[in-house]
């Protein structure tokens, strides 16, 4: 009985590496012969053999040893040991040039996996969603799918949520996550990189060689979880993931499944959200659709439905002075919302001193200080002079009653926290941004009325001043920002994802992603599937209306 090679002994693309080793080695082995043996053979099933008469000609025209369905091991002597020898696997790292037309080397660190156990086809749907914590938004994305998924279909899916970065990559791409703060706290050094990656001429061959270094953790974490569906809720988790699944369908390692990228940046996007392999991609606004018919994406792929926000925003709240009175605030005093994102970013305690200054006793401030512990312990302790009400807080699970408690929202332009401002109804002053990927959320608040933008805190003080104590017109005007804004929300949005998720989990679409690799090559399940053809498969597309 042969067994399937695991995926990191298929056929990369070149390497440096790799590149490097064939030239090395090259001298020494032109006069020489490869020596091989299979590996993942049932030695039961298989009879013995003289080692000797195992021989691969150096040089083969046809590279037999690539085409294979099994692994083998070569041993090839080197030049500068002898009787040393470096231990290869067939189809494991292809390099440009250099001894053979196998083309093939085991360099660490694409070791040999485990083929994974077959899944019961009685069990729920696997999705699996892969995101990073850099920044709230993204994991935030993740869970309101997860609870959603939970709310409309029970147990029928089992959904995992998992930082593909932090837990299935090596040192030192599990790191990188981390360096997410320092650089948006340097905004020089955040838009550097992030502009040097966004072309394709860059980012694409930058990713692919991260993926010969990824590719291993990540297809353990594919045996693990074994998912139907993938969905990325993050621009670096599209590029390494489709390779390797459309890979693994074409190995008939995994059965044919669906990618998903869904977009949690509002406007501006970074292009690597953006892969025209996979199945579908779903964007909040025409700006994101436009982005990615510019890399290369066709209608059929692409969805607008909105920013999925966790189902809590879609349900009915108690009055603004009933939830005033349940979370401890004042029923009549006006209340501004002071949002610094997960990292408790931009000037709040400034801002508070100017509130204080210019409102003092006539309007209260709830501030959400995100992860800033520090920031945290200095406002709550602190004292107003001008008689300013503060409630200061950590992390929240509950920000909609926070919201629904608030006349008015401060927050940086961040993608989520506008969202539920605008289904809260509130209207919006931005008072700073990540640079790049926010930067286009501040003309989408300006330009629809529902807000608007100020990085100084005298000045942000002011306008609170103007639209919370301000004249009859005034009042007028901060009205029908609200209004506007509540216009613009999306509630259902994250409902509407989920059902084309499920969709999505339910049937393999052989028209786009990695499923198509079914149908192009054939497939062979890895607990002997059929092969499927394209007249079959056809019948199984899914439909986007």
């Amino acid at each position: 009985m042969v067994l399937s090679a695991p995926p990191e002994c298929t056929l990369l693309q070149p390497s440096l590496p790799a590149w490097a080793l064939a030239h090395h080695v090259a001298a020494g082995v032109r006069s020489r012969q490869w020596k091989r043996q299979p590996l993942f053979v049932d030695a039961s099933s298989q009879p013995q053999q003289d080692p000797g008469q195992q021989s691969g000609s150096h040089g083969s025209g046809n590279g037999d040893a690539c085409s294979s369905d099994e692994g083998w091991r070569i041993k090839m002597p080197t030049p500068s040991f002898k009787g040393a020898f470096l231990g290869t696997g067939a189809a494991s790292v292809a390099w440009a040039g250099g001894v053979s037309n196998c083309k093939a080397t085991a360099l660490w660190p694409f070791h040999k996996a485990d083929v994974p156990a077959p899944k019961d086809p009685e069990t729920a749907k696997r999705i699996l969603i892969m995101m990073s914590n850099t920044g709230g938004g993204h994991k935030a994305s993740a869970e309101a799918i997860s609870d959603a998924f939970q709310e409309k279909y029970g147990d029928e899916y089992k959904i995992s949520i998992v930082d593909m970065w932090k837990d299935h990559t090596p040192p030192p791409f599990k790191q990188m996550p981390d360096s997410y703060a320092f650089l948006v706290r340097h905004s020089i050094l955040w838009r550097l990189s992030y502009e040097i990656t966004q072309p394709k001429f860059f980012h694409v061959p930058y990713l692919g060689f991260c993926g010969l270094f990824m590719r291993a953790g990540m297809n353990r974490a594919f045996d693990t979880y074994q998912p139907d569906l993938v969905v990325s809720v993050h621009p670096l988790m599209q590029h390494v993931p489709i390779r390797i699944l459309h890979q693994r369908v074409k190995t008939g390692r995994m059965a044919p499944c669906n990618f998903a990228t869904v977009v949690t940046d509002f406007t501006t996007c970074h292009n690597t959200w953006f892969h025209p392999s996979a199945t579908r991609c779903f964007v909040p606004t025409e700006y994101c659709a436009m982005l990615a018919r510019q890399n290369g994406m066709v209608d059929q792929q692409i969805i607008q439905h909105g920013l999925p926000i966790r189902p809590t925003f879609s349900r009915a709240l108690p009055s603004r002075k009933a939830l005033r009175k349940s979370l401890g605030l004042d029923t009549h005093l006006p209340t501004v919302l002071l949002v610094g994102g997960g990292e408790g970013m931009g000037a709040l305690e400034a801002t508070v001193d100017q509130l204080d200054l210019q409102l003092g006793s006539q309007a209260q401030v709830v501030v959400i200080c995100g992860r800033n512990k520090k920031l945290l312990e200095r406002l709550s302790a602190k004292a107003c002079p001008g008689g300013l009400s503060i409630l200061a807080s950590g992390f929240v699970d509950n920000i909609h009653e926070w919201m629904g408690a608030s006349d008015v929202i401060i927050t940086k332009a961040g993608p989520g926290t506008i969202a539920e401002a605008l289904i809260s109804g509130l209207p919006i002053l931005l008072n700073g941004n990540v640079p790049c990927q926010e930067e286009g959320n501040i003309p989408y608040v300006i330009d629809n009325g529902v807000g608007t933008f100020e990085t100084d805190p005298v000045k942000i003080a002011a306008i609170l001043k103007k639209w919370l104590l301000g004249d009859a017109e005034d009042k007028e005007a901060f009205a029908k920002m609200g209004a506007r804004s509540k216009e613009l929300g999306r509630p259902a949005a994250v409902y509407q994802i989920v059902n084309d998720l499920a969709e999505l989990a339910d049937t393999p679409d052989v028209q786009f992603g990695p499923a198509r690799m079914s149908v192009r090559n054939g497939y062979k399940g890895y607990n002997g599937g059929d092969k499927i053809s394209d007249t079959n498969t056809a019948k199984t597309c899914v439909k986007v209306a």
